[in-house]
């Protein structure tokens, strides 16, 4: 199949450092190469891939101060787009809905993976607008708050198995905190249970723009002067000895998660994941084997032992049985396969529901 992958143009596939949706797509695309499909990928021209690029924009938005508005570059994108549709069997998006207005008339041959949040009121009236317009959920969670839109499957992420190395031996000593400080990650919680329990905290984390006023006045006091280190932003080949060498991964977020691709990461080096059961988490995380799932900071600490106490290799198992890319790329090509197989003019995608 002809297959183009519309990426984000904020991070370069895969992105250097922080960057959740082109690292899932830099990953879907090397599995699809792999299996044999003729893959076209829209994304910065910084980008690295064994697809076909299409250079939309010299370097990652977010890493070009200069750059103050994206929407310019994802227009240009999209008009480019446009103008190649023909080339292609299938359409798959990953930049939430710019493109609607602009291929609704071509709906049948695309297919839209929501990476982020979905409670927001006004989606609701986005997805009636554009009911022709298929949808993957990356979690069951994830579309609870839209159960009406038009939703073709949900698909988990997956990562390559050879990615991250499983470590059953780590030598750290310390509790791990990866992702962004915000305050819907809540890292004041992940300090506040390594402090209970008497365990240092390494925190890699990135500090978004919009972010910067929480770290300074509510994360950075809660830093300083406490046995808590701030490792900043790491990049991929940075993660295996960082999550690997850690006790446990803490995930105490305080927000509906859509995925939660860092779970899966510390799954992958075999360290167990104390996590809070909010949105997609339990989906992931299985209570007793891969984690514990928790629901405040007092449970957390009490778990902390039993936490520490699981089978390092059963996590690992955990990650192989369900999250690597391989399984993420074939569910995927299934619905490919449904796309090309119906006529592409003149029946909308509500008409014959897809598969869930």
């Amino acid at each position: 199949m002809r297959i183009a992958q519309i990426a984000p143009l904020m991070e370069a596939v895969p992105p250097r450092l922080y960057g959740g949706t082109e690292r899932v797509v830099s990953w879907l695309c090397e599995e699809l190469v792999a299996l044999g499909h003729d893959v076209t990928l829209f994304a910065s021209a910084d980008s690295v891939t064994s697809a076909s690029l299409v250079p939309c924009v010299p370097g990652a938005l977010r890493l070009n101060a200069a750059i103050a508005d994206w929407i310019p570059y994802y227009m240009i994108m999209l008009d480019r787009l446009r103008r190649m549709a023909g080339d292609f069997d299938v359409l798959h998006f990953h930049i939430d809905a710019l493109h609607f207005p602009l291929f609704h008339g071509e709906a049948p041959m695309t297919l839209t993976t929501l990476h982020g949040r979905q409670d927001m009121v006004e989606l609701r009236d986005l997805y009636a607008s554009f009911p022709d317009m298929p949808l993957v959920s990356i979690s069951a969670s994830q579309r609870r708050p839209v159960p009406d839109a038009n939703f073709a499957a949900t698909i988990h992420h997956g990562l390559p198995d050879t990615l991250h190395r499983p470590n059953f031996d780590p030598k750290g000593g310390y509790l791990a905190f990866l992702g962004r400080i915000s305050p819907e990650k809540r890292p004041d919680r992940a300090i506040a249970i390594a402090e209970a329990v008497g365990l240092p905290l390494k925190i890699a984390a990135k500090v978004d723009r919009q972010d910067q006023r929480y770290w300074t006045e509510t994360i950075e006091p809660l830093v300083r002067g406490r046995n808590v280190e701030f490792v900043g932003e790491i990049g991929e080949q940075e993660k295996s000895e960082f999550l690997g060498n850690a006790l446990a991964l803490l995930f105490p977020i305080d927000w509906p998660e859509p995925f939660g691709l860092v779970l899966i990461e510390a799954m992958a080096c075999g360290t167990p994941v104390l996590a809070f059961d909010r949105g997609s988490v339990s989906e992931i995380i299985r209570d007793g084997i891969s984690g514990r799932l928790v629901t405040s900071v007092e449970e957390a600490v009490a778990a902390m032992p039993s936490l520490l106490a699981l089978d390092r290799g059963r996590v690992r198992q955990a990650f192989e049985s369900a999250f690597t890319a391989r399984r993420m790329a074939l569910d995927y090509e299934r619905l490919y396969r449904g796309i090309v197989a119906r006529p592409q003019m003149g029946r909308a995608l509500r008409d014959e529901p897809l598969a869930s």
